[in-house]
């Protein structure tokens, strides 16, 4: 395949309970999150290592029993676009026409999500793009956090820790 060729990739279902109060938004699942059919499957990206620390869905427990803990604590995991295409790279900035999934019926059926926090400026970006303002949506809390992708190496593990742990207050 052409490396600089780009490809259609879709996002996974939503991680979901009825009762989730906190709504995490990636932007795209990365090639390995694609490959693995797991969100943030790259052993680097920090995620799963500060969702361990935050509420106990550590790296080495099964991804199955990673994301009924999550779950269990009331966060729901989803991404922003439905669909984009991107090169084989997994860097954000190689994402182009982009497709939002349809938040407006996410928040009519997950009614108690207050809080919806970014994991990284190219989610937030592309919600304010193509959601807000363009779906009707509840009142709720928004919140860029610091990207856990490996990518975002200008930022130290703890101090991404210290960040999220201040915003995902369970």
């Amino acid at each position: 395949m052409n490396r600089s060729a780009n490809v259609l990739v879709g996002c996974f279902p939503p991680v979901e309970n009825q009762d989730a109060t906190i709504l995490i938004l990636g932007s795209m699942p990365g090639r390995k999150s694609l490959e693995e059919n797991e969100y943030y499957a790259l052993r680097q990206n920090a995620f799963w290592k500060i969702m361990g620390e935050l509420v106990s869905a550590y790296p080495s427990l099964t991804y199955e029993k990673r994301l009924a803990v999550l779950k269990d604590s009331g966060i729901a995991l989803w991404d922003v676009l439905a669909s984009c295409e991107r090169s084989e790279s997994s860097l954000d900035s190689n994402i182009k026409n982009e497709t939002a999934n349809d938040f407006e019926i996410f928040f009519i059926q997950h009614p108690h999500i207050t809080r919806v926090f970014f994991n990284g400026a190219k989610a937030e970006q592309s919600f304010n793009k193509f959601v807000l303002e363009k779906q009707k949506l509840p009142q709720l809390v928004f919140l860029r956090l610091p990207s856990t992708s490996p990518a975002h190496a200008g930022m130290h593990y703890a101090d991404k820790l210290q960040a999220w742990r201040a915003a995902v207050v369970l």
